[in-house]
Parts: C-alpha cells; structure tokens; sequence
C-alpha cells in the first residue's frame, strides 16, 4: 500500500507515534523517527523497521524550533529522501485549570504542538509541491473538537491544528497534495496508564463502544489517509474516538 514511499513521523519514539512508524512501515514505506526526548526509544523504533525490511534513520528535533526543523528536513532528504509522507504527531501536555495556569505552560504547549506542526507542514508542503504528490497528516484531539476542563492551551493547540489542516488543503490541493487531520479520543498510552482504576472506569462510560482506544486504532487511520486509497480525501478530521464525539 505504501511500497517505495518515504514516511517522517515526529514524536515517534514512543506511544502512538511509534505506532503509527511501525504501522507504516509495515505497510511497505521507509521512516524517519522523529524523538526530542530518548534516543533509545527512537533506535528500538527503528531497529524494529530495520528488521521489516525497510529503511529508518533516527533524528533528533525540537519541532518547536524552526532551525531544528529545517536541519530534520534536510537530514531526512539528504539520508532517505525527499518525503512523501509527513505526520505531525509529536505533542506535550502541561495541563491546568485556566485561572491557574502559567503563561509558560500555555506557551510552551502552543509552541510544540501548534507551531511545531506550522513550521513541519510549511517545509514539507515546500518539498512535495517539488514532487507534486504528498500526504500531511496531523494528529489533532477530541479535546481540539469539544474542550476540556483543564486543558485550555492544549484544546487551542489542537483546535488550531485542525483550522492549519483545513487552510493547507486548500492551498496543496491543486498540487496532488492532500491534507488532513486525525483526533484521537482517549487512547491507552502512558497518560492513560497512570490514571486509577477508577478513573479509567468513570472514562470508558463516556465512550459508546466501551473501550479505551489503542494507539493502533490511530496508526491504520494515518496509514489509510497516507496511501492512495485516499486520494479523493482532503481537508478533512477524522474522529478516532470510539463514539464520544457524537
């Protein structure tokens, strides 16, 4: 499905990230792993699309830094090629209730989450109109659809990533470049395993089909909207959140 297709995902040492790099390796694509924060993670990631077959380069980048960005584009280009494929997938949390929270932590989250994701699509976007085929997918939330408590900055951040999504759409499309988003409910990650019990419960009444997602859940939605299968798909946010959104 995505045989001889070059694949960055950000973020992609761990969690959903890794699922989506494995995910699309596995599906024929070569990937650059993105990480900021642990090297090893990123090589296990790695590692694992060595021993499918497929290429994989690691890179560290900050996403929020422009410089980094473009140095991680041009590492990529120069190591695996131009990509066909980017996932803007890396993302932090710095959660508050909003009388309490700081202007650092509001800042911080806007600056990886939403910038990361303006300076990622813009140097990809620049590339693939060489090539006249691309695929920019961006994990945006639910919580960028509906809000929630305690999470202003990330719901803005993710909220902005699905107005970026659709206004690229437009500008790509007219270049066989397609442009969409992904939110993801509650998925079971490190964020969720460090919920109680409890917690865990009282989440999945919320969710119709009764179960927490798993990051696959997400990672065979990008490889779909990666692949050719969807061609005829731009601009588009598809909820992965089993029923909550409804």
């Amino acid at each position: 499905m995505l045989s001889g297709k070059i694949a960055l995902v950000t973020g992609a040492g761990r969690g959903i990230g890794r699922a989506i790099a494995l995910t699309l390796a596995g599906y024929g694509a070569d990937v650059a792993v993105n990480y900021c924060g642990s090297e090893a993670k990123a090589q296990e990631t790695a590692e694992e699309i060595r021993a499918m077959g497929r290429r994989a380069i690691i890179v560290k980048a900050d996403v929020s830094s422009q410089e980094d960005c473009e140095r991680m584009f041009k590492e990529v280009s120069e190591q695996l090629g131009v990509p066909d494929i980017l996932v803007n997938n890396a993302g932090i949390t710095r959660d508050n209730l909003t009388l309490r929270m700081s202007e650092d932590d509001f800042n911080k989250v806007i600056s990886t989450n939403l910038k990361g994701t303006f300076f990622c699509m813009k140097l990809a976007g620049k590339q693939m109109l060489r090539k006249r085929y691309g695929r920019i997918i961006s994990l945006s939330s639910i919580v960028g659809l509906h809000g929630n408590a305690g999470q202003i900055n990330y719901s803005a951040a993710k909220a902005g990533v699905i107005g970026m999504t659709k206004s690229l759409a437009k500008e790509l499309a007219g270049r066989g470049i397609t442009v969409n988003a992904v939110a993801p409910g509650y998925i079971d990650t490190d964020m969720t395993a460090a919920l109680t019990d409890a917690q865990k419960e009282a989440m999945q009444k919320q969710i119709p089909l009764g179960r927490i997602g798993q990051p696959q859940d997400i990672a065979e939605t990008v490889a779909f909207l990666a692949s050719d299968k969807a061609a005829y798909i731009t601009g588009q946010v598809i909820s992965v959140d089993g029923g909550m959104g409804i």
